[in-house]
């Protein structure tokens, strides 16, 4: 009985210390918090680094800040330092990330972290010693662990690059250059997926605005901010990525590979579509090759993509209503409309591209460049549909407010739009002609495949 209460005694006198303990331990990190917190803010990031460091050890859970400023403060460490210190900043950094994630689980997913790693490894790998293909394989292990939140621009760039410069520096087979194209494709249907995922909430804001309405503070910065990231993935990323590519994809290089694989992948829907991508992106679709990987695709599964290059080889209206029969993805679908606007563009069938343009902003009202397209098509027709000297300078008037819509509902295009539109209005009947005519607010109707009317300018 005595050896009863003198064990309870010991665990009530062992619980209550655990307890002053707990809350001596939350009042240290509460104020170390506050300390590491404040000289954060301030940029003071090597006084930050005892108080936080304090933190981090006693109370890994106590506040996400730890890992969100502690990024701050060893990145500020790395930079400032060098030799085995900064080594041991960079491998801190490394286990801070690993550590986010371990007590912060539903904030940073795994592919964050992951990319987060090998961006940091990449960036730094003549000090940590490591080659191009370890690096690599810190960003195929976020690939292939967690695809769906490998978001980061540069990181995508970086991977592709990676498989680039292993090709290079390897044997070069055919088996390689696959291998580096499957990669290429791998890293841009993600690119492609991000562009679509805020492309959808731009068309929100697009249509707000198109409605009459304004948007917030906060819409207005989520707004740019989708439009410098789209921006950034479709001309920094994807145009790098070509570049990089480079003559390492062209039609000399595509056409052996394929006809060599072909038979063994007839039946694999993803490969003939990737091929027939491949060759079109490169211009190789004048080789039959390309003519038949688009028919076996066809054959076996019938889409929009195959419906729109078969209409790019023959030109039969049958295949542009069965691209847009087959075409059920919003997106994807204004794309292929303006994808058939340009064909045709291209070939001075004005009235048709304009129709296929108009249908394209109807699906993604957030983008621009039709309006551009469609003004650049009134300018070139400028000369054939007035009927007089004035009437057919009129046009351009008609041209440059179809060029400034392109630069209201896209901020991307804002610059560009704004350009283009007072080069046409420097082309329209100027202030003295306007006056001789006094014809200030009549209204022009213009024709040919135009069909619009444009009033005057007052002032």
């Amino acid at each position: 009985m005595k050896t009863r209460i003198t064990i309870l005694f010991f665990a009530l006198l062992m619980s209550v210390n655990l307890g002053f303990a707990q809350e001596d331990n939350q009042e240290l990190c509460m104020n170390n918090l506050s300390m590491f917190d404040s000289y954060v803010k301030s940029k003071k990031y090597d006084d930050a680094y005892g108080p936080w460091k304090i933190v981090r050890e006693k109370c890994p859970k106590f506040n996400r800040a730890i890992y969100v400023h502690g990024e701050k403060i060893l990145k500020h460490k790395i930079e400032t330092s060098t030799g085995a210190e900064q080594v041991a900043h960079i491998e801190d950094l490394m286990l801070l990330h690993d550590q986010s994630r371990e007590h912060f689980e539903s904030r940073y997913s795994l592919g964050e972290v992951l990319v987060d790693k090998a961006n940091l490894a990449y960036k730094y790998r003549k000090v940590l010693n490591k080659s191009d293909q370890e690096i690599y394989n810190m960003f195929d292990e976020a690939y292939k662990k967690d695809p769906k939140n490998f978001k980061s621009a540069v990181g995508l760039y970086t991977y592709f690059s990676l498989a680039v410069d292993l090709y290079d520096a390897g044997a070069q087979t055919s088996d390689d250059a696959q291998k580096m194209f499957n990669k290429y494709d791998d890293v841009n249907e993600i690119i492609e997926k991000r562009i679509a995922s805020m492309t959808t909430e731009l068309i929100k804001y697009a249509e707000k605005e198109e409605a009459g309405g304004t948007l917030t503070k906060t819409e207005g910065r989520y707004k740019s901010s989708y439009e410098s990231n789209i921006e950034a993935f479709e001309n920094q990323i994807l145009g790098s990525m070509d570049k990089k590519l480079g003559d390492r994809a062209n039609c000399d290089v595509l056409v052996p590979l394929y006809e060599r694989d072909f038979e063994e992948n007839k039946t694999n829907s993803e490969w003939l579509q990737r091929a027939m991508n491949r060759m079109y992106a490169k211009e190789c679709k004048e080789d039959p090759l390309f003519l038949k990987l688009v028919q076996q695709k066809n054959t076996i599964e019938p889409s929009a993509d195959t419906a729109y290059y078969l209409y790019i080889l023959t030109g039969e209206q049958k295949y542009i209503d069965q691209t847009i029969e087959l075409s059920t993805d919003p997106l994807k679908k204004a794309k292929l409309y303006k994808g058939l606007a340009n064909e045709l563009k291209s070939k001075r069938s004005y009235g048709k591209a304009r129709q296929y343009y108009m249908e394209a902003l109807k699906l993604n009202p957030a983008d621009g460049s039709p309006h551009l397209a469609i003004a650049n098509m009134y300018a070139a027709s400028a000369n054939s549909c007035g009927d007089t000297n004035f009437n057919k300078r009129a046009v351009f008037w008609l041209a440059a407010i179809e060029a400034e819509k392109a630069g209201r509902v896209d901020g991307r295009l804002k610059k560009t739009a704004a350009q283009t539109a007072a080069s046409y209005r420097a082309k329209a009947p100027n202030k003295t002609e306007i006056f001789n005519c006094t014809c200030a607010g009549e209204v022009i109707k213009i024709g040919c495949w135009i069909g619009r009317s444009v009033t005057v300018p007052k002032g």
